[in-house]
């Protein structure tokens, strides 16, 4: 399963809910706002560094260089848009919201 979370996990309980439910080895995808969740040293960074144990967790280069985002922590991958299509073609998909 391809969890694709949007939704600033500062604002928004959408990641949290996502990685409650997710099980290992889904993979999820931080997108638009949701890749605040990869940034290093906020009051948010230990969801994804737990994540990282049981997921691949990627974030869309794009959003996190809109964002002003270089920091990330390290399991994290950076995926192109062309990442998230295959991502997208290998995996049934739900959005969090």
């Amino acid at each position: 399963m391809l969890h694709t979370v949007n939704k600033s996990p500062f604002q928004n309980s959408a990641l949290e809910n996502c990685l409650r439910l997710a099980r290992d080895g889904d993979v999820i995808l931080l997108l638009e706002d949701g890749v605040y969740a990869a940034a290093v040293g906020t009051v948010k960074s230990s969801l994804i560094e737990q994540a990282v144990r049981r997921h691949a967790v990627y974030a869309i280069e794009a959003d996190l260089k809109a964002r002003g985002l270089d920091k990330l922590i390290k399991q994290v991958h950076i995926a192109s848009y062309g990442d998230f299509v295959d991502l997208v073609e290998k995996h049934p998909v739900h959005a969090w919201l």
